[in-house]
């Protein structure tokens, strides 16, 4: 399924991608900033999180953005990753310059106030104890990373190495992050759906064209020094069974050797029919749940590997069991599998381009990593891949050297 779009760069260094689809009467707006958690200082991390909850809090003319949003018949949200931050909003087409307004007021200037700043930090404090310290295996990746990552800002969380770096914020770093990061020359807007190329231009340069370009100073990021060691840590908390985790380092998500990688964890444990499902959870009955996935990231990222442990299983057996069916993968892997997978891949591919937002955030997300064709050639890296190619990038990711365990056991353990 191909994407038509144009590409257009304003004075000011915003970059505006316009995808047009008539058959369909909303608009899609995503505005990607390039900053996230790796863009922080060790001291203060969950800064790009925080300025997702803060974006909302009100700007410098518009106090109550949702407010205006659900006037015009949208729906808007945000996330934050490691490497960016994420602004989307849907809405009936003709409403699209509404968006305009309250998105390019955001980027102007938000209303700075400590009262604001509080809540927000409240807010996320709360988040924070809910998803990562109050939920069983929840701190899982806050012990995973920083063993994984010794040198790179990826050691920290998105959400924050701990909740007293949040509570410490103060108004006059809110201030410096924003004017530093949020930025026309530091983001990227991409608008689909049914609106014309020619009408979307002439909103971006009323909008959007007056805001200056900002100097944008990011701290240093360590290369993160390749693994040349097993690494191992075991920590107990409230949880009911034990639970295994596992990352191996894979190249970054704009190089050719991650598509490999990244196919790798689909063959291992997509669905019920994987290697690792049929002989952990249905054979040897060591787990009872299997997840593998790759963190794309713009930088090197990792493939991990978890599972939780059937109850009276030794986590020693279960990693026995583990590595006996990821030396099994490795030498039985053929090409009736290759295909099976890529065909589940090809399906996954079609389906996130069926709504005129996924469309937004893959053109936004591949502008950002260098290349918005991605969203029409991304699917060609995957084909070209080859058996060998697999046993390959096995031999190269998959290796004990490279790996980082996590062992959660229950306190009663």
């Amino acid at each position: 399924m191909q994407i038509p779009f144009t590409t257009h760069t304003l004075d000011n260094g915003l970059r505006v991608l316009v995808h047009e689809d008539p058959t369909v009467g909303k608009a899609a707006f995503d505005l990607c900033y390039r900053v996230g958690a790796r863009d922080e200082q060790p001291h203060r991390t969950g800064m790009a999180h925080l300025f997702e909850h803060l974006m909302f809090g009100g700007s410098k003319h518009i106090p109550d953005y949702d407010t205006h949003v659900q006037r015009i018949g949208g729906e808007n949200n945000a996330f934050t990753s490691n490497d960016l931050t994420n602004y989307y909003v849907t809405c009936p087409a003709a409403q699209l310059e509404t968006v305009f307004w309250l998105e390019s007021d955001r980027m102007l200037e938000l209303d700075f106030s400590q009262k604001s700043l509080a809540v927000q930090i409240s807010v996320v404090c709360e988040e924070f104890k809910q998803r990562y310290l109050n939920q069983p295996y929840g701190d899982a990746w806050l012990h995973l990373r920083p063993l994984h990552y010794q040198k790179h800002p990826y050691r920290w969380m998105t959400i924050g190495q701990s909740l007293e770096q949040i509570e410490a914020v103060t108004l006059t770093e809110v201030r410096e992050f924003f004017f530093n990061f949020y930025a026309p020359n530091n983001a990227t807007l991409a608008v689909c759906g049914g609106v014309r190329t020619d009408e979307v231009l002439r909103l971006a340069e009323k909008w959007f064209g007056p805001i200056p370009r900002r100097h944008t100073q990011r701290p240093d990021r360590p290369a993160e020094p390749p693994q040349t060691e097993a690494r191992r840590k075991i920590v107990t908390g409230h949880v009911p069974h034990a639970a295994v985790f596992r990352a191996y380092h894979i190249p970054a998500r704009g190089d050719a050797g991650y598509y490999a990688a990244d196919l790798l964890t689909d063959l291992l444990a997509n669905g019920k029919a994987s290697r690792l499902y049929r002989h952990l959870v249905q054979d040897t009955q060591v787990a009872t749940r299997i997840s593998a996935y790759s963190w794309g990231l713009y930088d090197p990222g990792m493939i991990s590997i978890d599972a939780r442990l059937t109850p009276g299983v030794a986590v020693e057996r279960y990693e026995a069991e583990l590595d006996a069916a990821l030396a099994a993968f490795r030498h039985e892997v053929n090409e009736a599998e290759l295909e099976r997978t890529l065909t589940k891949v090809e399906a996954m591919e079609i389906f996130d381009k069926t709504t005129v937002l996924n469309r937004a955030m893959l053109l936004a997300t591949y502008d950002y990593l260098g290349d918005p064709d991605l969203v029409n050639t991304n699917l060609d890296h995957y084909r070209r891949l080859t058996v060998a190619d697999l046993q390959a990038a096995y031999d190269r990711y998959l290796r004990p050297t490279n790996c980082s365990t996590l062992v959660y056991l229950p306190e009663t353990a």
